[in-house]
């Protein structure tokens, strides 16, 4: 098994969404998130799937994630039919390492007969400083050819960040 570069996109300057496209058959697909940190403080970074290279923002995505804070006890967090998900479900910040890192499994994405499912893996730092872990999984609820993945945070901007999509072959 190994791992061929798909697509990659490392900021230079703050933008308003970040999408990764490259999806293009029934493999599994590998998404890594470094350093992505928001404009604005107190920021959720959002998910979505895209289809021809177009976020869907229909109410069709279930999460469930285990949130395990240092500061905090942990913390069961799971939802359905989302117009999207906050991918690292706690806000991050401004401050220095307050950012989202992750790798994110993808898996039956792009067979328009099967729902899309990826699996979270991430370690952040929040906007007080805190650090945490969000391991989950993501349901698309939705029979379609997904070709990539949609970022935004809910307020703000991206201000950096690298994202890169990988096919597992």
């Amino acid at each position: 098994m190994g791992l061929v570069q798909v697509a990659t996109t490392t900021l230079t300057s703050a933008v308003s969404s970040v999408t990764v496209t490259g999806i293009d058959s029934d493999d599994a697909y590998m998404l890594v998130l470094s350093n992505v940190a928001p404009t604005t403080d107190s920021a959720y970074l959002n998910l979505k799937f895209t289809e021809s290279g177009t976020a869907n923002s229909t109410s069709n995505y279930d999460y469930a994630q285990k949130f395990l804070r240092t500061n905090s006890s942990f913390l069961d967090l799971a939802g359905t039919n989302s117009t999207g998900v906050n991918i690292t479900n706690h806000r991050l910040g401004t401050g220095t390492q307050e950012t989202a890192n992750g790798i994110f499994m993808i898996y039956n994405a792009n067979n328009s007969s099967e729902y899309t499912f990826m699996t979270t893996e991430s370690t952040n730092r929040d906007e007080s400083g805190n650090n945490y872990g969000s391991p989950g999984g993501i349901v698309f609820t939705v029979t379609s050819a997904v070709d990539g993945v949609y970022f935004a945070f809910g307020s703000g901007n991206i201000a950096s960040g690298t994202f890169t999509l990988y096919k597992v072959v």
